[in-house]
Parts: C-alpha cells; structure tokens; sequence
C-alpha cells in the first residue's frame, strides 16, 4: 500500500504550513522504502515551497525536533494528580503508552535524526527540547508547592525519561504492567510513598 501523493502547493497559512509539514515528516518516516528525509522532499510531500521550511525551522534538525515535541505534548499531557509520584507515574503511563505506538517508534527514530551537525543546530533544537524540560519542571515546582522534595531534573531525565527512550531504540517494549510504578519509585527511592519535606 503506497504513502498518499505529495500535495498541491497552495496557499497555506502559517500554521498549515505548520500542520503539512509535520505530516509530511511523519510520511516520509514511515516509508517502507526508506524515504529520503530532506528539506526538499519534506517540502515536496508538503506541498510548500523549501524555502518556507529554511525561514521557519532553519534546518531538519530544529523541524525534526519541533515535530517530536509537538508530538510529545500531545501524546504526553501534563497531569495534576495530586502528588509527585502520581504526576511522574501518569508521565511514565503516557510515554509507556506512546511508545507502544507506530508513531511513537517513529519520532524515537526523528529524535535520533535530529541530532545538531553544527553549533547553531545544536542552540536551534535545544530551543525545541526545552519545551519539553520546561514541562518536567512544571512537575518539580507542583511537588515544591505540596511540601514535596522532587528530584533533580538531572535525574529525572536518566531515571524515568531515559529507559523509556532506550527500549524504543533498542526495539524492547516495557512489561505489560507495572513499569511506571517501577521506574517512578527508584527514581524516588521511597517505595510507594511520596518523598515529602520536613515540617518546619
């Protein structure tokens, strides 16, 4: 079954544009036949000129890692549940949950492609990731608020949102049940109760 033909270059809006080229990304991703993931052929499939593509994004490292954010919060809500350990292990739930996915397994592969060649990709990606920081942070500052000690974002990063990435690279789906919960307390190292701060 073929991927469907590149689109009419119209004219789009700016977050059409937006829309027709993440979708395009995702396309040529998904090409059995190993599609060549350029600017021009995102542009191409997009039905947008590349030089549209050059003035938004930069370069395919920045629009590969404004796909896979987007993607992420989307796929990744940010929850309130009350708790620290509740929050990181809903976290964990959705990333378990995307993972499984087809299109998880492709952005997997689209944070890898994006890696920055250059010092100006590097500071143009990282301006995307950091959505992604800033989310995690918004966890941290919940738990301060609750009069919970939430761990560093270092390690938050190599204990819960590592693992998860790993597995996807290395193809190994999480067990069935019971991997959230197993990650989220190592990482807090209180069993199943919420590291919470003295009382002053």
């Amino acid at each position: 079954m073929s991927l469907k033909q590149p689109s009419p270059r119209i004219r789009k809006s700016p977050e059409q544009v937006r829309s027709a080229v993440h979708q395009a990304v995702i396309d040529l991703l998904s090409d059995p036949e190993g599609a060549d993931l350029t600017i021009p052929a995102i542009a191409q499939r997009a039905g947008v000129n590349h030089t549209s593509i050059y003035r938004r994004w930069g370069g395919r490292e920045a629009l590969l890692a404004d796909v896979v954010t987007t993607r992420l919060e989307r796929d990744w809500p940010l929850k309130d549940t009350g708790s620290l350990r509740g929050d990181l292990i809903a976290w964990a739930e959705a990333g378990v949950a995307s993972i499984r996915t087809p299109e998880g397994r492709l952005l997997v592969r689209a944070v890898a492609l994006s890696m920055p060649s250059s010092p100006t990709a590097q500071a143009e990606r990282a301006q995307h990731f950091q959505r992604r920081i800033a989310a995690i942070e918004r966890i941290r500052e919940r738990a301060v608020v609750r009069g919970e000690r939430p761990p560093p974002l270092e390690q938050i990063l190599d204990q819960l949102i590592a693992p998860l990435y790993l597995r996807a690279i290395f193809g190994i789906d999480p067990p069935a049940s019971g991997y959230p919960e197993l990650l989220v307390d190592r990482l807090l190292g209180s069993g199943s109760e919420p590291n919470t701060a003295p009382a002053l």
